[in-house]
């Protein structure tokens, strides 16, 4: 395999000069091809317009779809842009309609954002939200999952990585059980797009939601949603405006039969193109070689992070990513991050609202999130690790 890039990832990342980013999994780094792509979209929205500029850069804005399709290994009338992958994944779910008695399952590591919608149209309808037990790794148990999947199961709906975990959940294996019972299956790639290979083909998923501001190092309020197309026209938006549907009388509205069904007119349209960028750009670099890189990085974090007295990583998973998690004993979560602050290193706090099953589940309060990426180096590693120490050994008894 090519050697990787480093020095180019790191001077098309002009910010690696200032600070240690270790907080992928909130928002990475944008590149300078995109960030370039971002701003040159809105000078020219300054200059000519809003209206104007979307119009000159239509070949632009229609890449975004022709580039996640290729990501996802899909077509690009199953590909929907949105303003990030809550509402993506919101969009599909909320067009599912529950009966009295159905089930939907999934993991205790599921996002708290998701389960208060599970929960909500489950008081609605009457409906069972039911939480498949883990594995003896840690990650969903296939074997539970089939074993509680029956007639009234009307969804499986999973993360494939938590936000607060650096488990992969077996997001395949759990496609060909939901493909044998015939029941639709959801996945929440947030915290797995772009730093792991996605073949929605190949995983057997339905539908599918994603972020541009993670591991695909895109902007903010940006993300996507994909569709089966065997299912898009089987699932009825929550909400419909004259861009995903038309009126064809003043009583009557037909709704478009592609993806897009799920978008809404407005949308931010130099981010989408800046997206579309992204992509492209991850996919230069290939999905495969940045995932080598970063799982090499992570496994090389939770090494010497064990090794600190009173550290523990919390990561479970018989396969682990670029998502590191520990706890010290002699410092909360939250006094860590402001401290690596002050040494300009980022890293981010995974408390409990954001997994909150899990959590409760495992007896943790909060967890430091050290999310590495391809840009990144051993040198940052070892940066990081002696600061930490330095950091736990001038505090050794919490306030």
């Amino acid at each position: 395999m090519k050697k990787f890039d480093i020095k180019r990832a790191r001077d098309e990342t002009p910010a690696c000069k200032d600070i240690v980013h270790f907080n992928n999994a909130g928002a990475s780094l944008m590149p300078l091809p995109v960030s370039e792509a971002l701003h040159d979209y809105l000078r020219k929205e300054e200059k000519l317009g809003g209206y104007e500029t979307a119009e000159l850069e239509a070949e632009s804005l229609e890449n975004f779809y022709y580039a996640t399709a290729k990501l996802l290994n899909c077509e690009k009338d199953e590909i929907a842009f949105t303003e990030n992958a809550t509402r993506a994944w919101e969009m599909v779910f909320y067009s599912f309609r529950f009966q009295s008695g159905d089930k939907i399952l999934t993991t205790i590591s599921e996002y708290g954002s998701n389960v208060i919608a599970y929960n909500q149209q489950a008081a609605k309808y009457g409906a069972e939200v039911i939480f498949v037990p883990n594995d003896k790794y840690g990650q969903i148990d296939l074997r539970a999952l089939e074993n509680l999947i029956d007639e009234r199961v009307k969804l499986i709906s999973i993360n494939h990585v938590p936000t607060g975990n650096g488990l992969v959940n077996p997001a395949k294996e759990i496609g060909k059980l939901a493909k044998s019972a015939g029941i639709p299956y959801l996945l929440d790639a947030t915290q797995s797009i772009g730093q792991i290979p996605i073949d929605v083909k190949e995983i057997g998923c339905d539908a599918l939601c994603g972020t541009g501001r993670k591991y695909l190092r895109g902007p903010r309020a940006t993300g996507f949603l994909y569709i089966r197309r065997e299912l898009i026209e089987k699932l009825i938006p929550p909400f419909l405006d004259i861009h995903s549907a038309t009126l064809t009388s003043p009583h009557t509205y037909k709704i478009r039969s592609d993806a897009k069904r799920f978008e809404t007119w407005e949308q931010f349209m130099a981010g989408k193109v800046a997206l579309g960028v992204a992509i492209d750009y991850a996919l230069s670099w290939g999905i495969e070689a940045i995932q080598q890189r970063i799982y090499k990085l992570a496994s090389e974090l939770r090494k010497k992070l064990a090794e600190i007295d009173g550290v523990m990583v919390t990561d479970e998973g018989k396969e682990k990513c670029g998502i590191v998690t520990f706890i010290a004993h002699q410092m909360c979560a939250s006094r860590i991050k402001k401290q690596l602050a002050c040494h300009k290193i980022n890293v981010s706090v995974s408390e409990g609202s954001g997994n909150f099953v899990l959590f409760q589940h495992r007896g943790l309060k909060e967890v430091v999130r050290a999310s590495v990426h391809y840009y990144n180096t051993t040198e940052e590693i070892d940066y990081f690790v002696t600061i930490l120490k330095k950091i736990l050994k001038n505090k050794t008894i919490e306030d």
